[in-house]
């Protein structure tokens, strides 16, 4: 997780206070309708949609099943064009191969291409820590940055912000990081872009190392694929002299055909467009440019050993699901607390980081409501909805050191309900307490019962909510005698 994640509350309370804020429920309701309406648009267009969801699930499963196979053949390819490779175990350890190589060029800025994994390691802020400064060139990041915000999107990290905050941004925070932004700048998008870009083109023109991460890696030939939106991805891929890389180990594919499959389902699924209007590839080391790849665990080969969990790392990072999810639209993406929010992220953190270490992480697989919309709107088939629930079996057995009272009194039942003679005492202990709080009981129940009011806490948990009926005054196994049945 992201430093700048750290301490963040649990979901409930977090997604309560989100819950408050009307403003970014409006700026939510209107970015996700928005992507869902153009993706709908561009899906219905291709007649065999669900043949491309399930050959790319199968391509994904097929690869982590052979995963050390393909890194290997990765690294060999990649080694062969001219690119250095580096493996990190965890974040400390990429973070510590970036920075000792921006140290060994004499950098003390980079540029930066959008990348969840450097995100998910907090690499600016442990690059910042040595000295070196990292500069987000995609917009919606370098928004996100500007404002000393955390991004609350996969694909949109600044989908909480509306224009006119966006202005005022750019206007309070652009000239302490350079640059600053025009006196006249409105909130129209083209203006807001144009600023950006000239903030950014120095940066470009000066920076000696760029940073990325990858969509995807090829084996078989070592290309690292990026796609995006906006072209600064490629302004930091060709114009500085170092280019590192940092690349999940779950973001390889063996051959170029088995890319075709996803480069048909990615930009459709995440901006709502046949094609992205940049895909860059390149396969190691260009002449007059020093190559980087660090390919990251960082809990991955946890994932991949969970036999639920692992088909998380069909991820492509679309972000389809958080569009639809009924949940991440109302709280949005801050109170997940990590840079993957909404169902992938409710999943992907508790795999990643392991569960019952860190309550935070122990309550997302509870941040939803299991209705399903995920599954449908994955291009890659991941059933979030069973995952959530393994999940949530994982969180409730790593907390079994501790019983609760449900655990206690799940062990009470047992005790009694194992032995005939003890359900026949606390049978006619529960007819005694039905006659007399029957009395008392003012709602009648179908089929005569009373229902008792609202009980003493812990009982008001239950009561308050739902009508709890005065215990029976007879019991099953006593009518059966009375009636002769023996």
């Amino acid at each position: 997780m992201s430093a700048t994640f750290v301490g963040m509350p649990a979901f409930p309370a977090a997604a309560r206070e989100a819950l408050s804020d009307t403003q970014l429920r409006r700026n939510l309701a209107h970015a996700t309708g928005t992507i869902r309406a153009k993706r709908a648009a561009v899906v219905g267009e291709v007649d065999e949609w669900e043949e491309l969801r399930l050959a790319g699930a199968a391509i994904k499963d097929n690869t982590l099943r052979h995963l050390d196979e393909h890194l290997l053949r990765l690294e060999e390819s990649l080694t062969d064009r001219g690119a250095t490779v580096h493996w990190a175990r965890d974040a400390a350890e990429a973070c510590e191969i970036v920075a000792s190589i921006a140290k060994q060029h004499a950098v003390d800025e980079v540029v930066k291409v959008k990348s969840m994994a450097t995100q998910e390691i907090g690499l600016n802020e442990a690059l910042a820590a040595q000295g070196i400064t990292a500069w987000e060139t995609d917009l919606a990041e370098l928004i996100v940055q500007l404002g000393d915000d955390l991004p609350s999107h996969i694909l949109v990290p600044a989908i909480h912000r509306n224009r006119a905050e966006i202005r005022e941004i750019f206007r309070d925070k652009m000239a302490a990081a350079g640059r600053p932004a025009p006196d006249d700048l409105s909130d129209r998008p083209a203006e807001l872009a144009g600023a950006a870009r000239l903030h950014l083109r120095e940066k470009f023109l000066r920076a000696r190392m760029a940073v990325s991460g990858a969509n995807f890696a090829v084996a078989e030939t070592g290309t690292l694929v990026v796609v995006e939106s906006e072209g600064n991805g490629r302004m930091c891929l060709t114009l500085p002299e170092v280019v590192v890389s940092v690349v999940g180990i779950e973001k390889i594919v063996p051959t170029w055909s088995d890319l075709d499959v996803f480069l048909q389902l990615l930009p459709r699924s995440s901006t709502g467009e046949r094609m992205n209007p940049y895909t860059s590839t390149w396969s190691g080391a260009t002449e007059g440019q020093e190559a980087h790849v660090v390919l990251l665990d960082n809990g991955r080969t946890r994932a991949l050993a969970d036999e639920v969990g692992r088909q998380a790392l069909r991820c492509i990072r679309c972000s389809a699901c958080l569009n639809v999810c009924p949940v991440y639209e109302r709280t949005g993406g801050h109170a997940y607390g990590s840079v993957y929010p909404g169902p992938i992220g409710a999943i992907l953190n508790p795999l990643l980081r392991g569960t019952g270490v860190d309550d935070q992480v122990d309550s997302l697989p509870y941040a939803s409501s299991l209705c399903g919309a995920c599954f449908e709107a994955c291009p890659v088939r991941i059933d979030i909805p069973e995952v959530l629930v393994h999940l949530r079996s994982k969180v409730v057995d790593a907390h079994r050191s501790a019983p609760k009272a449900e655990a206690v009194a799940m062990k009470s039942a047992s005790w009694v309900l194992a032995d005939s003679k003890r359900l026949g005492l606390a049978e006619r202990g529960l007819g005694l307490a039905g006659r007399l709080l029957g009395r008392f009981g003012r709602k009648v129940m179908p089929g005569g019962r009373r229902a008792l009011g609202r009980l003493p806490w812990p009982g008001s948990l239950w009561s308050n909510a739902r009508d709890v009926p005065a215990p029976p005054v007879e019991s099953f196994r006593a009518w059966w005698r009375r009636e002769g049945r023996r």
